[in-house]
């Protein structure tokens, strides 16, 4: 993986990518009930981001067979959209890549299907939450060790554990760029973040243990003690000052 710092024309058009993200997911959040299948729910997202102008990343990617990961309940990510029904009390995570004039944005979001027990929706909760303790470092100067420690701090204190064979990673250019960022480790460690590097932070968290295994599809990664994980994910540019989230605003379409 190589690292792009990106130019202000690149970070304007990673914007507009950020956006149709933005709004693919807001449109999942309309559209999650009990009876869904995950081809609906994926075909929603694809005629999204195709209707705004955008391309869905993910499909073909290294060979991936989807437009978007949806995973449920103890996938914790790469799930493949197929015929199964969501069913009340399920939790969802779709994850989505919008490329735009060759631009990329990268986001994911936890959504709850009907009444979800009150410790499913915590562990959810505290997901998104150590998004944004990892979110105040995201500033030049900073190191991205100081973005792992803050989230593995926040959610091993309210009793969860980060999954550490999966990281968050540099994108606008490419999927995946440079650095990797891992839901854990030291503060001061790790390269010395600039300005207009933009990022993907993606804490992904376990109620129980933080092992993972692989299915046999090649892709789809979930606990390995079987119980409910959550994923929160938005592309971040790096600031001199208080960090841009470029999936934060739906684009217009």
């Amino acid at each position: 993986m190589a690292l792009y710092i990106k130019s202000d024309v690149e970070v304007a058009g990673m914007r507009i990518a950020g956006r149709i993200v933005a709004g693919v997911l807001k449109r999942v959040a309309e559209v999650v009930v009990p009876g869904i299948t995950l081809k609906e729910l994926e075909a929603v997202c694809i005629d999204y981001i195709r209707s705004a102008g955008g391309v869905p990343t993910f499909l073909g990617y290294r060979g991936f067979p989807a437009g978007v990961c949806i995973s449920v309940n103890d996938e914790v990510v790469h799930g493949i959209p197929d015929s199964r029904v969501l069913n009340d009390g399920d939790i969802v995570k779709v994850d989505v890549g919008v490329t735009k004039d060759g631009l990329i944005a990268d986001g994911a979001r936890t959504f709850f299907v009907g009444r979800v027990e009150p410790a499913v929706a915590q562990l959810v909760r505290v997901t998104e939450a150590a998004f944004y303790e990892g979110l105040k470092f995201c500033r030049a100067g900073f190191r991205v060790g100081d973005i792992s420690a803050a989230i593995q701090r926040y959610v091993e204190a309210q009793g969860y554990s980060v999954v550490r064979e999966l990281h968050g990673h540099g994108v606008g250019v490419e999927l995946h760029e440079e650095p990797t960022i891992p839901n854990f480790g030291k503060p001061g460690s790790g390269r010395k973040l600039e300005k207009n590097m933009t990022l993907a932070i993606e804490p992904m968290v376990n109620m129980g243990g933080p092992a993972v295994r692989t299915l046999k599809n090649g892709w789809t990664v979930v606990t390995a003690d079987g119980k409910p994980s959550a994923h929160y994910e938005n592309t971040v540019l790096v600031t001199d000052d208080e960090p841009e989230i470029l999936t934060g605003v739906v684009e217009p379409v």
